[in-house]
């Protein structure tokens, strides 16, 4: 799936007036850039990830995946329909680590799917990486 760089960014993040940032603003420079523009934080990294399955951009999930997790491949939800983002918590766990607390709605074949999750990253030569997470 392309996204225009000027359509509102998946992951939902907000400007301090109140509206959506534009995907180019915001994911964009990770998901699209990963060799050059790491994320800055483990939410930065999440709300990233957030939208790289919206877009079904696999090579940045699989290389944003810590390697001791990392699946040899990605199988995407055919007609799978994301419809929001509500991270509820980010947390320092340590210097390297962090914790991301979030909800993720989408919809397979008319059924709605919540998807409620604290995940765990690892910050690894200046990048940071999904590790792993538990579900609610």
């Amino acid at each position: 799936m392309l996204l225009l760089p000027s359509a509102a960014c998946p992951c939902g993040r907000t400007h301090p007036k109140g509206h959506v940032l534009a995907y180019a603003d915001c994911c964009a420079r990770f998901v699209e850039h990963f060799d050059t523009t790491p994320a800055p934080d483990a939410e930065h990294l999440m709300r990233s990830r957030y939208s790289a399955f919206v877009l079904e951009h696999g090579p940045y999930l699989l290389a944003t995946w810590h390697t001791s997790q990392r699946p040899a491949a990605l199988d995407f939800e055919a007609g799978a329909k994301w419809l929001g983002l509500q991270v509820k918590n980010f947390r320092a766990t340590g210097a390297d680590t962090a914790e991301v607390e979030f909800v993720a709605r989408f919809r397979i074949a008319g059924r709605a799917v919540r998807l409620h999750e604290r995940s765990r990253f690892v910050r690894e030569d200046g990048r940071w990486f999904y590790v792993d997470g538990d579900q609610f």
